[in-house]
């Protein structure tokens, strides 16, 4: 059966495989579920052309896999839950749940001034620069990117030593990799080891992410999927500074939906993964439509389709926006949509979650396309599934 299934997708892309893993939910029929999933997704990989998708979607800690298309137009090698796709921005939320791993361990605070840990950087702007800023995009105006003239560690020591705020950290958030990108090359020295061991040791193994990498393997080579940009090149992402923190993960929709269950604390894991993926999830600023967590943005849910369109905006991530301090933080909450869009130069994603109806779901492609259409399809595939349960209970 299922290499019938394989087959009918190098032939139709747009038709969908469920992984026979799966089960149906108790309460919405496994046929409706791929309906929903499949009218949502299908026109939007006709619109952009987008070679594969990988979909997976968690319901009440049941899983769903949907695979559409190819991997690689040159060889047509089907999608599948185990086709590895770069996260981009996403891999952002591990380094904040590493961070915070970090602090349970008593290694570091978010309290702390980056130049406790940096002592180079004693005497420059750091010194007012909270660990919590790097990881909520407050520390006052870093760059986007580092620098292209940047090739190395010492270089970019160099460049934080000189560098000037815009604003007083905590007043405005500006989306960076640099930000989240010191924060990981910080947490990883306070653990003494490198940061792709460090979240090899303390997250993928701890949450059986054996289809996870910074690096991949040459024997999983054959599993990564070949990136296209919005010209249709074939494009994979280029090592740089600050690269494995900030953007360079690569991971399958199954192991991205261990992830996302581990957040919605679906099934048992390690106490402190446990607890130090919690934390993230706590509100620190309001920034335009978001509450700025560690990394996560979350939403009090219900919610629009529209806020959710705002707080994904190029606004967000381009512009500076004002950020108020929330005193005390917002403890984690149930009732939220929690979200992360990530995308390199050939490959886009998306998850999102809610945790008080035990629903997530990971969109993955092998193409460069706009974040609105893959937010929309996520809003409309969870809000029917949602409406779904209801009517059926």
């Amino acid at each position: 059966m299922r290499k019938k299934i394989i087959n009918s997708i190098k032939i139709m892309t747009l038709l969908a495989c469920i992984s026979p893993l799966s089960h149906a939910a108790e309460n919405i029929d496994r046929s409706y579920i791929q309906k929903i999933v499949s009218t949502a997704i299908a026109p939007m990989q006709k619109e952009f052309n987008i070679p594969g998708m990988a979909v997976a979607v968690s319901i009440d800690g049941k899983n769903y896999f949907y695979n559409y298309g190819v991997a690689s137009k040159e060889d047509k090698q089907a999608i599948s839950q185990d086709t590895l796709f770069e996260i981009g921005s996403i891999s952002k939320t591990f380094t904040a749940t590493l961070a915070s791993t970090a602090q349970i361990n008593g290694q570091l605070s978010f309290n702390d001034s980056v130049s406790q840990h940096l002592p180079f950087l004693r005497g420059s702007a750091f010194d007012k620069v909270s660990l919590l800023n790097l990881a909520t995009h407050t520390a006052g105006g870093l760059p986007l990117q580092v620098p292209d003239e940047i090739k190395n560690n010492d270089q970019l020591m160099a460049y934080f030593k000189n560098w000037q705020p815009e604003y007083a950290a905590g007043t405005y958030r500006v989306y960076s990799n640099p930000s989240i990108g010191l924060l990981g090359l910080i947490t990883a020295k306070s653990m003494n080891t490198s940061f792709e061991e460090a979240i090899k040791e303390n997250i993928f193994s701890k949450l059986k992410m054996t289809n996870s990498y910074i690096n991949v393997p040459a024997a999983q080579m054959k599993n990564y999927a070949q990136g296209y940009n919005k010209k249709d090149e074939p494009v994979r992402v280029n090592p740089g500074v600050l690269d494995s923190e900030a953007y360079g993960i690569k991971s399958s929709s199954a192991d991205m939906l261990k992830f996302i269950n581990a957040n919605m604390q679906v099934g048992k894991i390690d106490h402190k993964v446990q607890q130090a993926l919690i934390n993230t999830h706590s509100g620190y600023f309001s920034s335009g439509a978001i509450t700025q967590d560690l990394i996560w943005e979350q939403y009090a849910y219900p919610v629009k389709l529209d806020t959710l369109l705002a707080g994904n905006s190029q606004t967000m991530s381009f512009q500076a926006n004002a950020a108020a301090p929330i005193t005390p933080a917002l403890a984690p909450q149930d009732k939220v949509w929690i979200n992360k869009t990530g995308g390199t130069g050939g490959f886009s994603a998306y998850v999102a979650f809610i945790p008080a109806k035990k629903m997530g779901i990971v969109i993955l492609a092998n193409k460069s396309y706009p974040i609105p259409p893959r937010v929309t399809a996520a809003y409309q595939i969870l809000n029917k599934l949602d409406q779904q349960a209801k009517y059926k209970n």
